[in-house]
């Protein structure tokens, strides 16, 4: 098995173990075992469960950060592709949550460990957005005085409302369907252009 992929064996070993168990309840020796690896492998790839916890949570991150730049790439207008990048971020990060099990709730306790280890995603995502906000103003799509300030905006509006979206509280009782048209009216509206185009 070439190192990269021991590497990650490890990392998905450890975050089946960590959604089961939770973070405190699982120790590197745990690890080891379930990977069928010796503590010595583990110990070349990790100096602690902490590093091993900050893999695991990279990883998640790149998972959504991949199914974002599929969205970027898409050939849709950006109007459209503002929405869908806001409803992916949502939707995949509940699905992380959710497919953590009891490791969700360290996303949340551990919150400064969390956003330590997001800070790369979360500068890459800004930079999707700032990439269609410029395509849409140079097609006359949005009316954006400063592309980057609305870029920064987007990206910290939806991350206020990640918590909020995993637990339901957001449209309760509207299907995606529903919200889509409302969600398009305040975002359109934000961009200076009518969604009627």
């Amino acid at each position: 098995m070439s190192i990269s992929k021991t590497r990650q064996r490890i990392v998905d070993v450890a975050r089946q173990l960590f959604a089961k168990n939770g973070l405190e309840n699982t120790t590197m020796n745990d690890i080891a075992t379930a990977s069928g690896k010796g503590r010595r492998t583990l110990y070349t790839y990790f100096k602690s469960k902490e590093e091993v916890y900050y893999a695991v949570i990279e990883s998640e991150l790149e998972r959504l950060s991949d199914k974002l730049d599929e969205v970027a790439e898409k050939r849709i207008r950006p109007q459209d592709k503002i929405i869908e990048l806001i409803y992916t971020h949502l939707s995949m990060i509940k699905e992380t949550v959710v497919r953590n099990g009891n490791l969700r709730a360290e996303f949340f306790r551990n919150i400064w460990m969390v956003e330590k280890v997001r800070k790369n995603f979360d500068e890459d995502e800004i930079e999707l957005f700032r990439k269609v906000y410029a395509e849409g103003k140079a097609e006359g799509e949005f009316d954006i005085e400063n592309v980057e300030l609305v870029a920064d905006i987007t990206h910290y509006c939806i991350k206020g409302l990640e918590v909020p979206y995993i637990y339901g509280r957001i449209g309760h009782g509207l299907t995606e369907e529903m919200s889509k048209p409302l969600v398009a009216k305040v975002v359109y509206g934000a961009l200076g252009k009518s969604s009627e185009k």
